[in-house]
């Protein structure tokens, strides 16, 4: 959305995949995949797309609504798709899908995580986010919406103390 005149970048213009073979190193105690390590490919999604949308220096402010919905084991194929779903004036939010695909082609969700990443001046200090957010679909408005939304819960965590 484009409050303050802003060039505006579609969604799919930062959108990203990355794609893993699951491999011992990968793997836990439990022979499953290490959620360390999804948190790190999740994290490293999510900056890549904040990079490709802001096209400046960025980091990772938060994580949140991270669940493991499902295991992954090895040699598993997992999928990680990321793109933003709101830009505001130095901050960004960006959903990061995980999936794990199975040998037809199908994709089961197993994680769902959204990321809020900063914008950073050479000095490492906030700084404004160049581009807006062009919404062209449905879909894409509710995840702008839902993303003021969390936002609103964010603040809230925050005075609370969380």
């Amino acid at each position: 959305m484009n409050r303050d005149n802003r060039p505006l970048k579609t969604i799919e213009e930062s959108r990203t995949e990355q794609i893993h073979l699951l491999r011992y190193e990968d793997i836990n105690g439990e022979n499953r995949l290490f959620g360390g390590k999804l948190v790190s490919w999740i994290d490293e999604v999510g900056g890549i797309v904040a990079k490709r949308h802001a096209g400046i220096k960025v980091t990772t402010a938060s994580i949140d609504n991270l669940r493991f919905k499902e295991p992954a084991h090895l040699d598993d194929l997992i999928v990680i798709i990321g793109y933003v779903t709101y830009v505001g004036n130095t901050s960004m939010e960006v959903r990061v899908d995980t999936y794990l695909e199975e040998k037809d082609g199908t994709r089961r969700a197993i994680n769902r995580a959204y990321l809020s990443l900063v914008g950073l001046d050479d000095n490492g200090q906030p700084m404004k986010i160049p581009y807006g957010i062009e919404i062209n679909s449905e879909a894409q408005k509710g995840d702008y919406e839902g993303a003021l939304k969390r936002i609103e819960l964010r603040k809230l965590r925050q005075k609370e103390g969380f």
